[in-house]
């Protein structure tokens, strides 16, 4: 049972890994589509049917350039820089659930690599470290446009924790856990009929303000538009990762692309039902009834797919606004951070407080 339990949370892992990495090559690919659809020319269209295989033929450059390290006296870890930094973004795929729970050979398999109750905590603490991944390689690089984008990286990521940190709190206030798939369980569905106050159960609609507080701050801490001060080519020539070349660089690369992802995987789950949708119960019944156990699990397969179609729209989010506007200064970034969002945040919590207190006092 154990070796069987054991096995079908290593396939989750593997598939979970594989998909992630897939989705951040081919995020490539649609940024550089999507900033050609914007700007009214074609974009990629020369590896394969309509530039299909470029990602892949970006791979394939990544791994046969040469491998350029600097004078340096701390060579391991500018070797051990990028490294951090891609492990930290793959680690926090880790708690997200993908899905609900698949019946296969006689076994239950929960779409989710680990369970945890404090999922929101590891997140956090995962993301944290990736800090250490851009400082390290800045640091380590011996050159000042580097460590600069390096500090810039990590103020700014350290500075927009805070208010991200105090948004998911109005969160936690109204769903009294830590756990992402407890979360995602309560806004089943998308409206609650049976309630004594019908009510939408996806927490957009119950924290809106917490939702574009957490929304800012994703693209704070994936270093996006406009909030890619640490990579300002106008200013810092590549930011930190201004002396790497091949891999090394694709990891940073592709780990901004994951956290993109896992990002907008995290906003879907917390504040969009994950996978639940409008009509899921209806869905559910109807192909449990007419094929059984092939229907449960079609049913969960859905649920899955409608996850993704949510993150495929957060990410082209991303893309979106980075190709729509200007980055910010960098004063004005930090005024942003700790003297708008911060006390927002704040005022969200108390007013949460409050509406807790007072739905509890009329006993609804």
């Amino acid at each position: 049972m154990e070796v069987a339990f054991l096995l079908g949370k290593v396939a989750v892992i593997l598939v979970v890994f594989g998909i992630t990495m897939l989705i951040a090559l081919y995020s490539t690919f649609a940024e550089r589509k999507v900033a050609a659809f914007m700007q009214d020319r074609p974009g990629p269209n020369r590896a394969g049917w309509g530039g299909v295989f470029q990602p892949l033929a970006d791979g394939v450059k990544m791994f046969t350039k040469e491998d350029f390290i600097p004078d340096t006296p701390n060579k391991f870890l500018f070797i051990l820089g990028p490294g951090l930094f891609i492990v930290a973004a793959l680690m926090t795929s880790a708690v997200v659930p993908w899905g609900g729970t698949l019946h296969l050979f006689g076994q239950d398999i929960t779409l989710q690599a680990a369970d945890i109750n404090i999922a929101i905590l590891f997140v956090f603490g995962v993301v944290s470290l990736g800090v250490y991944g851009l400082m390290i390689g800045g640091w380590a690089s011996n050159n000042k446009y580097s460590l600069l984008g390096a500090v810039r990286a990590s103020s700014q990521m350290i500075s927009y924790e805070v208010a991200m940190g105090l948004s998911i709190i109005a969160i936690l206030m109204l769903t009294k856990t830590l756990s992402l798939r407890t979360m995602a369980d309560q806004q089943h569905g998308f409206f609650d009929f049976n309630s004594k106050i019908p009510y939408f159960t996806w927490n957009v609609f119950k924290q809106p303000l917490a939702f574009i507080i957490f929304l800012i701050c994703s693209f704070a801490e994936t270093n996006r538009t406009p909030f890619d001060l640490p990579e300002c080519e106008a200013e810092l020539v590549g930011g930190y990762h201004t002396e790497y070349s091949s891999m090394k660089l694709g990891f940073y690369l592709f780990a901004e692309y994951i956290n993109m992802f896992i990002s907008s995987a995290v906003i879907a789950t917390i504040f969009f039902g994950g996978y639940n949708y409008p009509g899921m119960d209806w869905v559910q019944n109807t192909l449990t009834l007419s094929m059984g156990n092939v229907g449960a699990n079609l049913a969960v397969l859905v649920g899955v797919g409608v996850l993704f179609a949510k993150i495929i729209f957060f990410i082209f989010f991303f893309m979106w606004v980075r190709w729509s506007l200007p980055r910010f200064r960098y004063d004005q970034l930090m005024n942003l951070g700790w003297k708008i969002l911060i006390p927002l945040a704040i005022f969200n919590i108390l007013l949460t407080g409050g509406v807790i207190l007072w739905v509890d006092k009329l006993g609804l």
